[in-house]
């Protein structure tokens, strides 16, 4: 590719509006020719050639697959602690409506994280932003993404039309126009779920607006169609607590009949669970289990608390990765400090002072990620974990490991959903057992009607 540049006489605007062209047709076969006008009608590239976006993608490697390989880095922006909930199983303790980040910190963060391209080779990159809510801080986001998209272009960087911003958001205020409008601009380049933790029973049972207490399912539910409109493969994530366990089932099979087809569901963490829960939660799942199945529902719709990999004991030669990403993502909050991972910022921790690696000013330590990088599955886990017949799947958060721990360490693995999983497992056995005689039922009765 050809391209002679003059970013020396354009301004920021007609930049933006060059590579938001390059976004447009960058799956283009044939040769494309971009001529961008300032306001003054004056070429910003003066002597625009013809290129080839095949020869683009050559440099830039818009490989699809990395993301499915895991090889994308993740990078969050923590930039706000303020919410319009205050979800009763939030695991963000130090929420706040202070603590917003500014333009100016921002700016050096992307500025210090492009300029270390050699320390972040991942071929593939999300920039991921959460709060709190981190649609209250759309206008800050929508300034981000442009320079990020702007100085990924000017640099030459790798991660150039091979990035996502990924939204986690509450889905209040989903429909504004101004979300909408920064929708519209980065669509082809975007992941965004809303959270919707089933039923308005369920729901409201947990997500509630603070000061009031008022259930937000209401104001949540109205946005899905939208969305689902503008993401038709998007998935939601329903977070179970103590409290809820009774609604899961149905919980499930409503947020189908609202059209998500990809229901992501996980226990808290922490250490909440009372006496007979796990039982109480076989059973659900197992309910679950006869809907998605008599129903035909696993032909289109997926729930992740049935897997395949799950319930196997712990093969430390074979399976022995690393469960969680902290140490190899990185944070980024309103002071400007970095994390080895979200969970490891002071607002949401209980008990322990947060694990800053750097900050954008001094750039990171890397002597403080060591610890991350020498974790795998078998050097973290108990002896007992270890010896599980059905270890495989039993997921764990690297915060709360160190948030929970008796030391001020990330080696000591918390174990409170120990219970949880193993009634997961057997609830998963169960599913898997009744879909394989069904089918084979279904198979036998196929063969007898062709005879």
């Amino acid at each position: 590719m050809v391209v002679a540049r003059a970013f020396a006489q354009a301004n920021a605007e007609a930049v933006l509006a060059v590579v938001l062209a390059l976004d447009v047709v960058h799956d283009a076969k044939e040769p494309v020719a971009v001529l961008v006008q300032t306001r003054a009608s004056r070429p910003v590239w003066q002597n625009v050639q013809e290129f080839h976006i095949a020869t683009k993608m050559e440099k830039y490697k818009r490989i699809e697959d990395s993301w499915q390989d895991g090889m994308a880095k993740n990078i969050t922006f923590i930039v706000t602690k303020d919410c319009q909930l205050a979800c009763k199983y939030c695991y963000l303790v130090g929420k706040n409506s202070k603590e917003r980040m500014s333009w100016e910190v921002a700016k050096q963060a992307i500025d210090y994280i492009l300029d270390h391209e050699e320390d972040m080779r991942e071929g593939s990159v999300v920039w991921d932003f959460i709060g709190g809510e981190p649609f209250l801080e759309i206008d800050l986001i929508d300034k981000i993404c442009d320079y990020l998209k702007i100085e990924m272009f000017r640099r030459n960087h790798h991660w150039f039309n091979s990035y996502r911003f990924s939204f986690s958001t509450n889905g209040i205020n989903y429909h504004t126009d101004k979300v909408q409008r920064f929708i519209k601009k980065n669509r082809e380049h975007l992941s965004i779920g809303i959270t919707i933790d089933g039923t308005e029973k369920k729901h409201d049972l947990n997500r509630i607006y603070k000061g009031d207490g008022r259930g937000s399912y209401a104001d949540v539910v109205r946005n899905i169609p939208l969305w689902l409109e503008q993401f038709p493969g998007a998935g939601t994530k329903v977070t179970i607590s103590s409290a809820d366990i009774p609604y899961i089932k149905e919980s499930v099979m409503h947020l189908y009949s609202l059209g998500i087809h990809e229901v992501n569901i996980n226990c808290v963490f922490e250490d909440v669970w009372q006496k007979n829960d796990d039982l109480l939660f076989e059973d659900q799942l197992m309910q679950l289990a006869d809907e998605i199945i008599d129903g035909g529902y696993y032909r289109d719709y997926a729930c992740s608390f049935f897997s395949e990999r799950l319930g196997n004991p712990l093969d430390c030669v074979t399976q022995n990765q690393n469960w969680c990403g902290a140490g190899k993502m990185l944070a980024v909050d309103a002071e400007g400090n970095f994390y080895p991972c979200t969970r490891f910022a002071q607002y949401s921790l209980r008990e322990k002072k947060a694990w800053i690696i750097g900050n954008i000013r001094d750039g990171i330590d890397k002597n403080k990620l060591r610890p991350f990088l020498t974790l795998d599955r078998c050097t973290q886990s108990p002896q007992k974990c270890i010896d599980c017949e059905v270890a495989e799947g039993c997921a764990w958060c690297q915060g709360e490991n160190y948030d929970a721990a008796d030391t001020p360490t990330i080696y000591q693995r918390a174990t409170a959903i120990c219970l949880m999983h193993k009634a997961r497992v057997r609830a998963n056995n169960y599913y898997w057992n009744k879909l394989y005689r069904k089918l084979e039922l279904e198979d036998r009765k196929l063969e007898l009607e062709e005879r």
